[in-house]
């Protein structure tokens, strides 16, 4: 497999899209990152799994999956081997970390309308206020210029 059938994979799952964490691709679902490739000139795509799936797979296929190192894989971040990886077993591992992080999602009580659409709503509303606010600032001010004026 390559970073290539990463991403068609990955994009083909329901709801996701491709982002840009620190520079490197990263694939999420209600714009929560599920998979990335950050690793990809490594030969590796990136899975946020549980500690416990981590460890299922890694037995499972040790050539194939091995954790992240240090803090980020004793969370269950976990590297998946593309030259090695079959297209089953690269779609599977896939399928858990969204489905993982659909169910996260629903915990959380998130949204799950797209961020851009939120900062849209969040950009006019504050413009909205912030007009408001230099309205409110003018009209104070005018009182002040006009009794200057008069004296």
């Amino acid at each position: 497999m390559t970073p290539d059938d990463f991403r068609r994979i990955a994009l083909s799952l329901p709801g996701a899209h491709e982002g840009s964490h620190m520079g490197s691709p990263d694939f999420r679902v209600d714009n929560r990152i599920f998979a990335t490739l950050a690793s990809q000139k490594l030969g590796y795509g990136n899975l946020m799994i549980t500690p416990e799936q981590q460890a299922a797979f890694v037995e499972e296929l040790p050539d194939v999956f091995l954790p992240i190192a240090g803090g980020w894989g004793r969370m269950g971040m976990t590297h998946i081997r593309l030259a090695v990886a079959t297209e089953d077993v690269l779609d599977g591992a896939l399928r858990t970390a969204w489905k993982l992080r659909v169910e996260k999602n629903a915990k959380s009580g998130k949204k799950t309308a797209p961020k851009l659409e939120t900062k849209s709503v969040i950009t006019k509303t504050a413009a909205a206020n912030s007009a408001a606010k230099t309205q409110d600032a003018v009209q104070r001010q005018r009182p002040t210029k006009l009794r200057r004026k008069k004296r």
